[in-house]
């Protein structure tokens, strides 16, 4: 890929999860056109590897994100209107949809700062495990800027409508323990441990059901956005589809013959 070295975005794949590692701690990893668009390739490789059940996202150094690297794209010109909005319709927004239609589960190990479009892309994660020195920070308003990359969508999703605008109107720096509070991270742990944790939690969902995993993660996205008609009628469609799956088969099978279940993730 033309503009960006391997070992900027580094990847790896062990016990069947995928490891996507930003490598830019010199920057506090803000992220460069390039990396995005290999971020986005490698989670659509997960959707379509059979052999891939999970996904991890993490960064190196003391930072996570510290929001978009704008270096890294091409040189600037003069701007027409239309630009700006086909810009972020492309850039920021496709990394986080890239996230929310993975269709394995993607877990945040997030080691330091989320910053502006870094915090969007842990919070689009279905999981989001946070060092303890970790902090999330909507950074927009410091810059006089819109929150991008789906934050005004994300946020009052996780937290309400009220906090989601404290958060963005101030861009106060949020601690991991008071991102865990609000329900923004799932679990918080020493900086030591982070690796271990969501190592551990990433191979446990790898052993898991992972086309029930893939559709109850659509039914729980979508269920913020439609009325209880068309939740329920999504529910009936994605059980329909499960009961298909061999894993479907086995669980129902390993619960009458009283065992654990081996689930393949087909």
């Amino acid at each position: 890929m033309t503009g960006i070295t391997e070992d900027e975005v580094l990847h790896r794949t062990e016990s069947n999860v995928s490891w996507i590692t930003l490598n830019r701690p010199e920057a506090m990893n803000a992220v460069t056109w390039d990396q995005r668009e290999r971020v986005i390739a490698l989670l659509a490789e997960a959707s379509a590897d059979p052999a891939v059940r999970a996904v991890v996202l993490t960064a190196t150094g003391k930072g996570f994100c510290a929001g978009a690297d704008l270096r890294g794209g091409a040189a600037a010109g003069e701007r027409v209107a239309g630009d700006v909005a086909r810009m972020i319709r492309l850039g920021a927004q496709r990394l986080i949809t890239a996230v929310l239609d993975c269709e394995k589960p993607v877990l945040a190990a997030v080691n330091g700062t989320a910053a502006g479009i870094g915090a969007h892309l842990a919070l689009a994660c279905d999981l989001v495990i946070a060092a303890e020195p970790a902090r999330f920070i909507e950074v927009f308003v410091r810059r006089g800027l819109v929150p991008d990359g789906g934050g005004a969508y994300l946020l009052p999703r996780l937290v309400g409508p009220q906090k989601a605008k404290e958060l963005m109107f101030f861009g106060d720096a949020l601690p991991a323990a008071d991102a865990e509070r609000l329900g923004l991270v799932n679990k918080v742990v020493p900086a030591e441990e982070l690796e271990a944790t969501a190592r551990a939690w990433a191979e446990r969902l790898a052993q898991g059901p992972t086309r029930a995993l893939a559709l109850t993660k659509q039914l729980v996205n979508a269920s913020l956005d439609g009325d209880r008609a068309t939740a329920l009628a999504a529910e009936a469609t994605a059980q329909e589809i499960n009961m298909t799956t061999a894993d479907a088969n086995e669980g129902v099978a390993s619960f009458v013959e009283r065992r654990t279940p081996k689930y393949l993730g087909r």
